[in-house]
């Protein structure tokens, strides 16, 4: 049973990544408050009185109720709906019904993540490929069957991880993700890493590595070391597609996944 102290700090942090991104917000509370009455309103309520004052009294009281119900109906914004989603399958129907994660491709398929929900290695990539957005899963192509490869030397099966993108539709023509649409897309991502709550996200391909760590710079900066994301330890390396282009990015993606095996063992991953 998981620790409710645990839970809190885990809704804290996420609620904090978001400000950090969109400025501060609030969470609704679900049950409704009766609004404090003022002391003016309070009199006006306790003075005994018959006729016209009295029907001034029931109009307040309606006023008030009126408000109560207003507040109450008011529609909850997209971080909002975000931060009230507790387990992925919520957050995966939430994607489906927000026509702004869709990329300018017509009729893709949501891509929303597969594997392991309580995995300590979470991989990141950059957007679904045609092979993703036919069966509505992140790497089952080409270089999906080379990540498993990667993974499967050094001692992980996928069944042991989780994979998302950064993306969750597929662009034309394979096309790198807008700034737009990544904008888009990193909050329901950032929420998803905190269901998942990995103990380190490996970043395949620059678009990813980039978007998460908010630094606009090459890959070749950022892979071989790990870098600290919201308490949590982040690597980079190439994407497996790059590796089927320019092979001679298979000895240092070899390289970092060592690194990455041997530090997830010492953080004690399951």
């Amino acid at each position: 049973m998981t620790d409710p102290k645990e839970l809190i700090e885990k809704a804290e942090r996420f609620i904090k990544q978001q400000q950090d991104l969109y400025g501060k917000f609030s969470v609704p509370i679900p049950d409704a408050v009766e609004p404090e009455v003022s002391q003016e309103k309070k009199s006006e309520i306790n003075t005994k009185s018959t006729g016209p004052q009295s029907s001034n009294i029931q109009h307040t009281k309606a006023e008030d109720q009126e408000t109560v119900q207003t507040e109450t109906e008011k529609p909850l914004s997209t971080q909002e709906k975000i931060v009230a989603c507790q387990t992925l399958d919520e957050l995966r129907r939430l994607c489906e019904q927000d026509p702004d994660l869709q990329t300018d491709l017509e009729d893709t398929n949501l891509v929303f993540g597969v594997g392991n929900p309580d995995a300590d290695l979470m991989i990141v990539g950059e957007a679904p490929g045609y092979n993703e957005d036919q069966q509505g899963e992140p790497f089952v192509g080409e270089a999906g069957q080379l990540l498993d490869k990667i993974m499967g030397a050094i001692n992980f099966n996928r069944n042991d991880i989780y994979i998302a993108n950064i993306l969750k539709h597929r662009p034309p023509n394979n096309r790198d993700p807008k700034p737009e649409e990544r904008e888009k897309s990193l909050p329901y991502l950032l929420r998803q890493i905190e269901l998942v709550d990995p103990k380190i996200i490996l970043c395949v391909g620059r678009i990813s590595a980039t978007t998460l760590l908010d630094e606009d710079t090459s890959l070749s900066k950022l892979r071989g070391s790990f870098h600290t994301f919201h308490g949590r330890e982040l690597m980079a390396t190439y994407h497996p597609a790059a590796l089927l282009r320019n092979p001679k990015w298979k000895r240092p993606t070899w390289e970092d996944v060592q690194k990455l095996r041997k530090r997830y063992d010492e953080l004690g991953g399951r």
